[in-house]
């Protein structure tokens, strides 16, 4: 008497997204592309309402008078320059453990961003440091550490740039990385620990912000610009970085934008 032997077979889930197949550069390329233009339309609209609400409808500051708006580009690109450098270093620490080839590319991609915010936080602190305390600049905690914050993307950009192998460039870059995220929780509680200038955090996590709604509003506004325009340029860059690196593979060769 002959037997049949029946074997269940399980399909695939087909509506589960295979999250890690967008870690090779072939895959992500094509949704970055599609990605960058919605950040862009999301990093104008909140740009044009953030600038609305903080200098046409936020009331005037009863103590630091008009010049007190230029807390709507100073403070998210303080944030920022704070959270790109954790997010750089983050991806660094990814490429570094698991030798990723494009989680280095995003380290290298963000650097730049960054370094454009913790300059902006620094001039534009100088802005209204001058008002303010009658000086551009005082050797203060918090404009120390983010002056230093500002060398370490630089040191970052300047290192990689100067190694012509990107593998041996983002080992060398996520090293810098890694020790410099040291100095992220120094800038964020260096008014706590040290007698400063700089005035203490405005919004925070644990209790209602120390501010008119409107205030509030316009600062995370623009806070969201600044997030979406990050997130834009990043994306820009990171698809020129997948191009330069890859451009000897197939795949690149045969992209239209290359061909053209």
């Amino acid at each position: 008497m002959s037997q049949s032997i029946v074997t269940d077979r399980v399909e695939p889930n087909r509506g589960v997204i295979h999250w890690f197949r967008f870690a090779s550069p072939y895959s992500f390329y094509p949704m970055a592309a599609r990605l960058e233009p919605w950040f862009w339309a999301l990093a104008i609209a909140f740009g044009i309402a953030g600038l609305w609400v903080g200098f046409f409808v936020a009331p005037t500051d009863a103590q630091q008078g008009e010049g007190y708006r230029i807390i709507f580009v100073h403070v998210p690109a303080s944030w920022l320059s704070m959270f790109i450098y954790l997010v750089m270093a983050g991806w660094a620490a990814v490429g570094l453990a698991l030798n990723t080839r494009l989680a280095g590319m995003w380290a290298q991609a963000l650097a730049p961003t960054g370094a454009l915010m913790a300059f902006l936080s620094l001039w534009t602190g100088a802005f209204w440091g001058k008002p303010m305390w009658g000086t551009w600049w005082v050797w203060d905690a918090r404009l120390t550490s983010e002056l230093i914050l500002f060398f370490l993307y630089l040191g970052f950009i300047a290192l990689q740039a100067a190694i012509d192998d990107p593998r041996r460039a983002d080992k060398a870059g996520a090293i810098i990385a890694l020790v410099g995220a040291i100095n992220v929780p120094i800038i964020y509680f260096s008014v706590k620990w040290w007698n400063t200038l700089h005035q203490g955090s405005s919004v925070s996590m644990t209790k209602a912000p120390s501010m008119a709604m409107t205030m509030f509003t316009g600062m995370i506004l623009m806070a969201l610009c600044f997030w979406m325009y990050s997130i834009a340029v990043a994306l820009r860059r990171v698809r020129a970085i997948i191009l330069e690196r890859e451009a000897h593979t197939d795949w690149v060769q045969q992209l239209p934008e290359v061909k053209a």
